[in-house]
């Protein structure tokens, strides 16, 4: 728990990692407060929400740089930790547990080796993870060396500079991770009413984290908008919001939809068809480098590159006949990839999938991708008392 040094501020032991394209500060779950208010408190306060900036936290103003990971070996027979991510928000005063981060997770595996937590195994270990936030297991395979995690390699991830050391992430059984089953709704194609009379077909799949899959062209998009636009687009932003909360509600992950409003779950993500783009950086990704485009939407705001469960849950929508990932993705469907154009770049993961007569009981042998991660920083962080 929270060492007490003076009578003003607490100190916390904590770990700032990098996975994938986030970055999330790693507590062992001895260390903070258990679950309630005052974790949240505890949380927040680290990061400095709720502000813009987050200026008097760790946090960097942004949501892919403002998440939690909290970890403990785990007394399950078939873990060796559980893992529960934390979505703190920027300039909202909340801290969300509802779902899982796939750039985060490739982290946990490297903490918990370079932690003690898991023996080191030469020259790759693996590591089984239960997430508590989805009760699934997720195994992550970690180079290492001299007992500790590797850093150095030549994987290298869209969004990352330089590269690193590869870091194999299994999420095959994540399937139905929030509600149980591959299709939510039963159906590879529903259609939302929106209050305004539209009528936007989408697709609701389960998988790492449950999405609703929207075509970018259906609300007027070209598919190759970029995070800042789409986020700035308000109107865009609470249409997207009404879409996720009236998927959210019937496929159970909240009871009253009017208490919710820019939800985190169920994922937001607008596909196209392959088009030339220009990325964040200014360089184009051309069309016959990917099988999609994607944007990601959560909270309110466009994801700065893709999300690794986004990621996944999309693999395995491209292989349901019917749905809009699969419409978009097209006869590039038979592949063991997808590769999917997000704002920084084009990411690959691996999906093979068994057909089934009834879509809802297709099954992966193969569901997965490769991140790297980094640990950045290790100490303490300071917060108020009033916060413990």
């Amino acid at each position: 728990m929270a060492h007490h040094t003076d009578s003003e501020q607490s100190e916390v032991r904590c770990v700032l990692m990098r996975g994938g394209t986030s970055k999330a500060l790693f507590f062992h779950e001895a260390d903070v407060p258990p679950p309630g208010p005052a974790r949240d408190r505890l949380l927040k306060r680290a990061m400095g929400t709720p502000d813009v900036l987050q200026i008097d936290g760790l946090g960097g103003s942004r949501l892919v740089t403002s998440k939690v990971a909290i970890i403990a070996r785990s007394a399950r027979p078939d873990a060796d930790v559980d893992y529960t991510f934390a979505q703190v928000d920027v300039d909202r005063d909340t801290v969300s547990y509802d779902a899982n981060c796939g750039n985060i997770s490739s982290a946990v595996a490297p903490f918990a080796i370079d932690e003690g937590l898991v023996a080191a195994t030469e020259p790759v270990t693996t590591v089984r993870i239960f997430n508590t936030n989805t009760g699934k297991l997720l195994v992550s395979r970690v180079q290492v060396r001299g007992g500790k995690a590797r850093v150095h390699g030549d994987c290298v991830v869209p969004g990352v500079p330089g590269s690193g050391a590869e870091i194999l992430m299994d999420y095959t059984d994540t399937v139905g991770a929030r509600t149980g089953t591959l299709l939510p709704t039963g159906h590879a194609v529903d259609t939302v009413v929106l209050c305004d009379g539209r009528r936007i077909e989408v697709s609701v799949v389960d998988a790492a984290n449950p999405c609703v899959f929207i075509a970018a062209s259906s609300l007027g998009l070209s598919g190759s908008e970029l995070p800042d636009a789409i986020t700035a687009d308000r109107a865009l932003i609470e249409t997207l919001g009404e879409i996720q909360v009236q998927i959210g509600q019937h496929i159970g992950l909240y009871a009253d939809g009017s208490q919710v409003h820019l939800p985190g779950l169920p994922l937001a993500v607008l596909v196209a068809p392959p088009a030339d783009f220009a990325d964040v950086n200014g360089a184009t990704q051309p069309a016959q480098s990917m099988d999609l485009r994607a944007r990601l939407v959560f909270l309110g705001q466009c994801h700065d590159s893709m999300a690794g469960t986004g990621s996944m849950c999309m693999a395995a929508a491209s292989r349901v006949p019917g749905s809009l990932v699969h419409q978009a993705v097209g006869a590039r469907a038979g592949t063991d990839t997808l590769r999917i154009g997000h704002p920084l770049g084009v990411m690959a993961v691996k999906v093979v999938a068994q057909a089934a007569a009834d879509p809802a009981h297709i099954t992966f042998s193969a569901l997965g991708l490769t991140r790297t991660a980094r640990r950045l920083m290790a100490g303490t962080v300071y917060v108020p008392n009033d916060a413990t």
